[in-house]
Order: structure tokens, then sequence, then C-alpha cells
């Protein structure tokens, strides 16, 4: 989904180089993620039970467009 590669690629651009290994490693697993999964969690709709990734999935809604 288009919508979802304007999230990632935000956070990409804004935060990956100077993420911590964790948030990196919370970030490849979204994208082993099926984008119907994600698009539930990123409309809050569902959480994801890995702390990390729930917690990385908050900070990229909150980002400024």
């Amino acid at each position: 989904m288009q919508e979802l590669d304007v999230l990632l690629l935000r956070w990409l651009d804004r935060h990956h180089a100077a993420a911590s290994d964790g948030e990196r490693g919370a970030f490849l697993r979204l994208l082993d993620t099926e984008d119907d999964k994600l698009w539930h969690w990123f409309l809050g709709h569902e959480q994801p039970t890995d702390a990390a990734v729930a917690a990385l999935v908050q900070r990229i809604r909150s980002l400024p467009p």
C-alpha cells in the first residue's frame, strides 16, 4: 500500500540514521509484517504483541507529515 510506504519512508528519512539497534530491529520486524496487519496497527484498530514494534508504530504514527 502506498499509504504505508509513505509512513515507513517518513521514519526512514528522519530517524533511521540515529535509531538504536533495537529500533532498527523493530523496523525490520515491521517490514516482515503483512500490509493488512500493518494497516490495522497504524489505524489503531489492533496493537502489535511485540512491545518494541508497538512503540515504533506509535512513534511513526505521531510523526508530523
